[in-house]
């Protein structure tokens, strides 16, 4: 399996670097491009540097770069994950503004009818980011709110971001046990 990772400077980082670990724990390809509030904020909320996340990915390409690989549709790819994706992100998508890498990606898997995941982490929500939302999920992007679930009686922050990065993997059918499922 091979999966664009797009991390942009919404807050939750933490959801973004989780994500990584564990798909990289299960073998799976990843290409990473981060916007440069994702990476200001990866910094500020958990104190990771660039370098240090490139180290859990298997690709790392620059937002700036629209030549990458990650730009064409003629690149295969099983879908692009965002995590967390910013208000400003999903409204480039939404609205086909393509001006740099992760946006570009992000159109190349729409187009391309692809599997898009959009890990949104804002609130309260506007009406604008509520229209952005719906417009895209009507294009069949699933919109998945960091909003955890809290029936499993979460017993610390590890397992909240768990339980998020495991319904985004549900997403993409990829098997883990990071969630206890319901009835189980």
């Amino acid at each position: 399996m091979r999966l664009i990772v797009g991390i942009t400077g919404g807050s939750g980082a933490i959801y973004g670097v989780g994500l990584l670990k564990v798909l990289k724990e299960l073998g799976v390809e990843t290409h990473l491009v981060v916007s440069s509030m994702g990476e200001y904020v990866m910094q500020h909320e958990c104190g990771i540097s660039l370098d240090e996340l490139k180290e859990l990915a298997t690709h790392f390409h620059d937002n700036r770069n629209l030549a990458a690989p990650i730009a064409s549709g003629s690149f295969k790819t099983d879908g692009m994950v965002i995590v967390p994706c910013s208000m400003k992100s999903l409204a480039s998508i939404a609205n086909g503004i393509s001006d740099n890498l992760l946006t570009r990606a992000a159109d190349v898997i729409l187009k391309e009818r692809r599997r898009l995941v959009l890990v949104t982490r804002e609130t309260p929500l506007s009406a604008i980011h509520l229209e952005n939302m719906l417009k895209l999920s009507r294009m069949g992007v699933t919109i998945l709110p960091a909003s955890p679930g809290f029936y499993n009686h979460p017993q610390s922050i590890s397992d909240i971001v768990s339980s998020i990065i495991g319904r985004t993997l549900d997403q993409f059918e990829i098997n883990h046990n990071l969630i206890k499922r319901w009835g189980e």
